[in-house]
């Protein structure tokens, strides 16, 4: 049986729901339209915070057998510099 997207109402918000390969997937770009009338400036600037990029890495590592992290760290040094650590 196959399902139809759909649409769900969040805090007077409409927020699209695609169904693909099984399973729900919501509207990033409808979510940020609730905090801006350009979305796009909203999750360009999430995708650039340390915290999205760390999240994102550990996510591929789970979930991705191709991840390459030796590249993602690449990556990351590039956009964010070396990681400070600290001996004691």
């Amino acid at each position: 049986m196959s399902k139809k997207n759909k649409t769900i109402e969040v805090k007077g918000q409409a927020i699209t729901v695609v169904y693909a390969n099984e399973q729900d997937f919501i509207s990033l770009t409808d979510i940020a339209k609730h905090k801006s009338d350009d979305p796009s400036a909203v999750i360009g600037n999430w995708m650039r915070n340390r915290n999205t990029i760390e999240y994102l890495g550990i996510w591929e590592t789970l979930y991705n057998p191709d991840f390459k992290p030796l590249e993602f760290e690449g990556f990351r040094s590039a956009n964010y510099g070396k990681i400070a650590t600290i001996k004691i």
